[in-house]
């Protein structure tokens, strides 16, 4: 399959009909069906079902756009690092990070960066460990920000000088609101709202004192926000990382961190014997004195 057939494909995906995209896409309508028919020869299996009004995708095509969107974003970045003059400083830098206080210290080295080198735009996209390893395995972000635990020996990286802090976000008319610190006991058969990240074997699963399946976990979650929505609305306690949220004197949240005291370091990783883009090697560089 060629890459345009995969713009033209994701272009059918995204408008739901053949002839809106034809249009999108300055092609005629029996050319666009012809080139969507040869795709599905190609893969053997039908790609869309093909309704009065819309099309939708099959289970295939939902695959196919997923990888599709991927191979896309990576040819459309490879090819503007080689159109780059050699002799300017300039390009993307595409950084995915879960939720920290701690990626500041990153930060920090891109407004450096965008002072020296205005050309450079840095892109950030969130998501768990998960999401970011599968975007940097795929080479469709340059760097990932991981929060332990996660093992990163796989990349080279470098660690982080700050900690994030381990505790619970609650109500506060919770009866747990009066406590200074949240001991293992105090949460056991809780309802508790746990990161997707945190669950498995790890030191956050050894503080409890529980196994997982002894705990009453009833949701878990990938992006902070939409846990605090869900702890506002009673329907447990988020164990979370401190600073995140920004809760104030005014807000109906608390945060109390956990005893026995728990921190987390972050790691930022890259592929190894990856070859960077130059904006993003000085960017390493940078990096790499800051934390010195």
């Amino acid at each position: 399959m060629e890459i345009r057939e995969l713009k033209y494909f994701l272009a059918v995906a995204r408008e739901e009909s053949i002839s809106k995209a034809a249009k999108v896409l300055f092609v005629t309508q029996p050319n666009l069906s012809r080139q969507m028919q040869n795709l599905e020869s190609e893969i053997g299996a039908k790609l869309f079902i093909r309704g009065n009004r819309r099309v939708t995708l099959t289970e295939t095509g939902r695959l196919l756009k997923k990888r599709a969107e991927e191979i896309v974003d990576l040819y459309n970045k490879t090819q503007a690092e080689i159109k780059m003059p050699q002799d300017e400083i300039e390009g993307d830098i595409t950084i995915g990070s879960g939720e920290s206080y701690a990626l500041s210290s990153v930060i920090k080295v891109v407004k450096n960066m965008q002072d020296e080198y205005p050309k450079v735009k840095f892109n950030l996209c969130s998501g768990d460990s998960g999401i970011i390893s599968e975007k940097l395995d795929n080479g469709l972000i340059d760097f990932g920000v991981f929060i332990e635990p996660f093992d990163v020996t796989k990349y080279d990286y470098l660690r982080l000088p700050l900690q994030d802090t381990w505790g619970v976000i609650m109500r506060k008319d919770s009866p747990l609101a009066k406590k200074d610190k949240i001991i293992p006991e105090d949460l056991w058969g809780l309802p508790l709202i746990r990161s997707r990240q945190s669950l498995g074997k790890n030191k956050i699963t050894e503080w409890f004192k529980k196994s997982e399946d002894e705990l009453n976990i009833v949701a878990t979650y990938n992006l902070l926000y939409n846990a605090s929505i869900m702890v506002r609305e009673g329907i447990g306690y988020a164990v979370t990382l401190d600073k995140i949220i920004n809760i104030t004197d005014s807000s109906d949240l608390v945060f109390k961190p956990l005893y026995p005291v728990l921190k987390s370091y972050l790691n930022i990783a890259w592929k190894k014997y990856s070859l960077l883009p130059k904006c993003a090697e000085i960017f390493l560089e940078k990096l790499k004195v800051k934390l010195q």
